[in-house]
């Protein structure tokens, strides 16, 4: 799955860190959901959405396969 977390963060001029106390996760589950290592929980891809004003579609994007 892949996701425009850091180009939302880039336009919303947020840290990886910031986001994460936002959101209540640490900045490693940031980071390696930026790095599409970790697909987040439904509650989490909400409250990320939400923060953006997006949709979870608009963030997160399903790949061929996922």
């Amino acid at each position: 799955m892949k996701n425009n977390i850091k180009v939302e963060r880039a336009i919303k001029g947020l840290t990886q860190e910031g986001l994460a106390i936002k959101v209540a996760v640490s900045r490693q589950t940031i980071n390696a959901m930026e790095a599409n290592k970790y697909v987040p929980s439904t509650v989490l891809a909400l409250k990320v959405a939400k923060i953006f004003n997006k949709t979870v579609e608009e963030i997160f994007i399903l790949e061929k396969g996922d």
